[in-house]
Formats: structure tokens, C-alpha cells, sequence
């Protein structure tokens, strides 16, 4: 297939030719009408629009084969009842600095308050096209209900809706049931209740999320608040993802091959399965554990690692006659958090790969200037020296 060399912050580097093709074409706006994806009339059509064809060299292949990401049991981690730390912390260690994945149990979620969620998320998503349009996501901004990405691209489109809801966490306002505040806002009274379960959820992610960081400041070798203290504020997303039948699912992607620009993901997905992960340069599947989380590192989160944890390379596949759901928790630093890795991951052999941003930055790049996919962070990267200022204090060149 070929390679090209692009050089970013980290030097040049060599990647498929594929994958650079995909780079320079993710950068298109939508040129025309957007099209609008009703997913109630569309998992039936047997000749899908064009819009959702994928090219060749990114077409899934549904039977994928399946891999055993580690599970971690983070309660018995942190309690000391579980295996040796070391052991432990070692195997997140690797899986983070190979591919960025891992999954945890024994977490503490409520089973009740994940079926409850997934009860509402069947509830809204099964409404008509015109009622969820209701909380319809405005252009620009990153909250709210979309079908498709019809209305930001016009090629490659991922089969799926999506709702997404801002969850602010602050020690200092936990009283604030912002959730339930925002899908009253949008839909209605009829539906505090679904905020309400909602907004628990992202409690509960929040709470989570928080102790990941723990062990990951651990398995980088940092002081063991390092990451919980940068994050016991943040400005996350919640993100409710509902995937269709189509009735040709080896021609679409569920979700297209990309890297979360946020720090973390907590993924639940449920039964049905369809998330894929690229590992040792092929795709494999990862099958849904009952009960379990799938944890994927972020690009800001590499960022702040200077590289050392990788970003989760990941899609999602659809089939011909069960819809899937899943919930993402995007955890996410406050809008202006100047982020930066801390000093013992830099040294003379392992130089500063990327310059200080601010997440409100990435979050706009992402949104206005480009299509995430697998080289966002590079790009982005690129993109803020070639336009720093001397004013913004994360207009820092890279040491």
C-alpha cells in the first residue's frame, strides 16, 4: 500500500499511505445540504446513501478477531486485597504504553444504575426523529443530539446517533444536578427524571475516572495524586451512542478509526458488541464482559504522559439486525488548564514531543478546523506552533 513521511512535533515519521490519505481528506467541510440520518427509517434500507460508504482500505471486517485486553480489578487495588500491586501496575503500565486499553471490574458502579441508564437511553433514542431533534447539537458546539455527523461532513459518515451532555465536576458545587438541569432544558419536565438518572451516571464515571488516574500517576512512576489533582476539577462529556441495524454492514463503520481527543474514556458497552481496537497492525474485537468498563487513553492524557501512554486506536462495527448501545464518559480538564507533563517524564532522553495547550484549544481545533482520526494530536500539535502568540499563556514552544 505504500508509505509517506510526515514530520510533527516528535520528528518525522512514517506512516501508511492509507492513513495520511485519510488525514488530508478529514479536514473537508460538508459543501452541500447536509443529509438527514433517521435511524428508524434507515436500518431497513437494503441500498444504504453513499454518504455512509467507507473506502476500501477502511472497510470493518466484522469477524475480527478477538483479543483479551487486560482486567483490572481496581478495587482490589486499591484496597490491597487483590493481586500483588506491582503485578498490577505493571500490566497497566505495558498495556498503556502498547496500545492505550484495558478494562476494570469490581468498580464500585451500581448494576441497577447502569440497566437504568441504558432503560432511558431506549427511551429517548426511540422517540421519533422530530423529538430528538428536540436537544438537536448546534454547529460548533459539542453538546447535544446528532444524527450522524451529517451536518459537519459529507463523506464517511459513521452509522450511528449520538447525545451528548456536559458533566462539570467541582468539589466546591456537588450539589449542582447540572445533567438533569440541561435535559429539562432541552426536552422538557417530562424528562428530569432521565436527567436525574443521567446525572448520577456521571457521578459515579466521575468518581471512577479519578481513580484510574491514581493508578496510572502510579504505573508512570509519579507522585500518586498527580493526575487526580489535575483533574479533581473538570469539564467532561458524556456521550449516549446508538448503532442501528444496517443492512449492509460490511460497507459503513459504526464509528470511523480515530483517537479520542479527550484524557480518558470509560466506555460501557452493551451485550451486542462491536468495538475494535488496532493492535499489532490489524484490527481485533473486544467482547463485552458483564459489568466490566473499557478504559481507553486520549490524546490530551498522552499528551500529558509526553508520549509515554498511547493513545487507543479504536472504531466501532454495526450489523444487519440488532442495535447496540454504549455510554462514554470523556473525562476532560477544565477549558483553560494549561497542560503540561510533569518534570520527571522529561529528560534529555525523552525530550518534550508536544507543546503546552489548554483543552478549550484542542476541543475547538477538533470542532472547527478538523476531523479527529488517528494523527490529531500531531496535527494539532503542528497547528498550534504555526499559529502560537506570545499573549496566550499555552503558546509555550517545546523545550
Amino acid at each position: 500500500m505504500g508509505a509517506t513521511q510526515l514530520t510533527t512535533t516528535g520528528g518525522t515519521e512514517t506512516f501508511p499511505r492509507a492513513q495520511v490519505i485519510r488525514f488530508r481528506r478529514s479536514s473537508i467541510p460538508s459543501p452541500s445540504p447536509p443529509l438527514v440520518f433517521d435511524a428508524a427509517r434507515l436500518r431497513h434500507e437494503s441500498n444504504i446513501p453513499t454518504q455512509f460508504i467507507w473506502p476500501e482500505e477502511d472497510k470493518p471486517c466484522l469477524e475480527a478477531e478477538e483479543i483479551h485486553v487486560p482486567v483490572i480489578d481496581i478495587h482490589g487495588f486499591l484496597s490491597g486485597t487483590g493481586p500483588a500491586a506491582a503485578e498490577t501496575l505493571e500490566i497497566i503500565r505495558e498495556a498503556c504504553k502498547k496500545h492505550g486499553v484495558f478494562q476494570v471490574v469490581n468498580h464500585g458502579v451500581d448494576t441497577g444504575l447502569v440497566t437504568e441508564a441504558y432503560r432511558c437511553m431506549d427511551e429517548f433514542f426511540g422517540m421519533p426523529l422530530t423529538e430528538k431533534q428536540r436537544a438537536q447539537r448546534k454547529t460548533g458546539e459539542s453538546y447535544g443530539y446528532a444524527s450522524s455527523f451529517t451536518g459537519r461532513f459529507s463523506s464517511n459518515l459513521p452509522w450511528k446517533e449520538t447525545f451528548s451532555f456536559r458533566h462539570a465536576a467541582d468539589p466546591d458545587s456537588a450539589g449542582h444536578a447540572e445533567v438533569e438541569d440541561y435535559f429539562v432544558h432541552v426536552l422538557g419536565d417530562s424528562f428530569r427524571q432521565i436527567g436525574r438518572v443521567f446525572h448520577e451516571y456521571c457521578k459515579e464515571m466521575n468518581r471512577l475516572a479519578l481513580e484510574i488516574m491514581e493508578l496510572l500517576s502510579m504505573g508512570l512512576g509519579v507522585e500518586r495524586t498527580y493526575f487526580t489533582d489535575v483533574y479533581k476539577v473538570n469539564d467532561s462529556v458524556m456521550r449516549l451512542n446508538h448503532y442501528p441495524p444496517c443492512q449492509k454492514p460490511d460497507l459503513t463503520l459504526g464509528t470511523g478509526p480515530h483517537c479520542d481527543p479527550t484524557s480518558l474514556t470509560i466506555l460501557h458497552q452493551d451485550e451486542v458488541g462491536g468495538l475494535q481496537v488496532f493492535i499489532d497492525e490489524k484490527w481485533h474485537s473486544v467482547r463485552p464482559i458483564r459489568d466490566a468498563f473499557v478504559i481507553n487513553i486520549g490524546d490530551t492524557l498522552m499528551a500529558l504522559c509526553n508520549g509515554i501512554f498511547k493513545s487507543c486506536l479504536h472504531r466501532a462495527v454495526v450489523n444487519s439486525k440488532t442495535p447496540r448501545n454504549s455510554m462514554a464518559f470523556f473525562l476532560c480538564p477544565t477549558m483553560e488548564k494549561v497542560l503540561s507533563p510533569p518534570s520527571e517524564l522529561v529528560d534529555d532522553e525523552h525530550p518534550r514531543k508536544y507543546p503546552d495547550f489548554t483543552w478549550s484549544q484542542l476541543l475547538e481545533f477538533t470542532q472547527k478546523h478538523y476531523r479527529a482520526d488517528t494523527m490529531t494530536l500531531n496535527v494539532f500539535s503542528e497547528w498550534l506552533l504555526k499559529n502560537q502568540t506570545t499573549t496566550h499563556p499555552a503558546s509555550k514552544k517545546l523545550k
